[in-house]
């Protein structure tokens, strides 16, 4: 009995077919995410990135702020010309005054347009503690704020704390002076006097400027047309401080305006905390929210990438095994 040969083509079939196999296995092995993929892992780090943002720069803001107090002590101490000096040259300066304040519409602050009637004091080095102008601090026990205060009210300045208005009285007491301080409200990195709008009248605001520490018990909150300025001028036999913002957040056609009249003598509470260091904002634990949101992502993206791989593999082998079946 003769033997039918095999057909001649079997083998080189099966060598193809191998040959596919371990193309598809390599194929199951790589990893290259799709399009979709891609934009889901964009959209979701995107959606992360806008949650933690406002958090991330208000605690990087605060904490900045916190630092800058705790140095204020040791820089007044070491200042040249020496604090008691300074507080000097400040009543000068204030006795030179003749203070009033311009505040134009839609602008972020207020401009001064108190004149001195002597040249000599250079409101830029009275009462600095560091080059950054560093000139006291302000605390509002109310809204928990506690601010560095720099000279003037430049957009630089306002974004570091807040700002003493040039031509407004030096915050250092004394009767017939106002001081002016003021500060941005609804930053998104930072908390400044966005609450000013809470502080009630019989609150306190308490000023520390060169180891000199001042209380105020507001007498008066209230909003204000850009061009009510007289209600900022100084008054005969009082002494008194004034807080200003913007308001409404982002349109800034009005002031909040929040006015204290000094305690004399400061409450001994007061004298106690003075230079005491801020609270310097704590571990941030949404860093770690961020972080392992991050880290899903990225785990996501990883593994998906093979599952979009295999996904196009028989795309890719379709022809080969078409023909391993036909030469079968």
């Amino acid at each position: 009995m003769q033997t039918r040969d095999a057909p001649e083509t079997a083998a080189p079939a099966v060598g193809t077919a191998l040959r596919g196999d371990r193309r598809a296995a390599a194929a199951a092995r790589r990893w290259k995410p799709g399009g979709l993929t891609i934009v889901i892992a964009v959209l979701a780090l995107g959606g992360l990135g806008a949650g933690l943002y406002p958090m991330t720069a208000a605690w990087i803001t605060s904490y900045n702020q916190s630092r800058v107090l705790v140095g204020y002590e040791s820089a007044i101490a070491d200042v040249e010309p020496s604090a008691d000096d300074q507080l000097r040259q400040a009543r000068e300066y204030n006795d030179a005054l003749s203070a009033g304040v311009v505040l134009g519409e839609n602008a972020n602050i207020p401009v001064g347009d108190g004149t001195l009637s002597d040249d000599s004091l250079d409101y830029t080095k009275i009462l600095s503690a560091n080059g950054a102008g560093l000139m006291a601090r302000v605390k509002i026990p109310r809204i928990d704020v506690d601010l560095p205060v720099y000279h003037g009210t430049s957009d630089a300045v306002l974004n570091r704390g807040a700002g003493h208005l040039e031509g407004s009285h030096l915050p250092v007491g004394g009767i017939g002076t106002r001081s002016v301080i003021t500060a941005h409200r609804g930053l998104a990195n930072a908390t400044m006097f966005t609450d000013l709008d809470r502080v009630e009248v019989g609150d306190t605001i308490t000023v520390e400027t060169f180891g000199r520490v001042l209380t105020y018990r507001v007498r008066e909150t209230k909003v204000i047309e850009p061009d009510e300025t007289d209600t900022l001028r100084a008054e005969p036999g009082a002494d008194l401080v004034t807080l200003i913002t913007c308001t409404p957040l982002g349109i800034n056609t009005h002031r909040i305006v929040v006015t204290g009249e000094r305690i004399t003598p400061t409450p001994e509470a007061d004298l106690t905390a003075a230079g005491q260091e801020p609270v310097i904002p704590g571990f941030p634990w949404w860093a770690v929210l961020g972080g392992g949101g991050t880290l899903l992502v990225a785990a996501y993206v990883f593994r998906q990438g093979f599952a979009d791989a295999r996904m196009r593999m028989p795309a890719q082998h379709t022809g080969t095994q078409d023909t391993t079946k036909t030469t079968s």
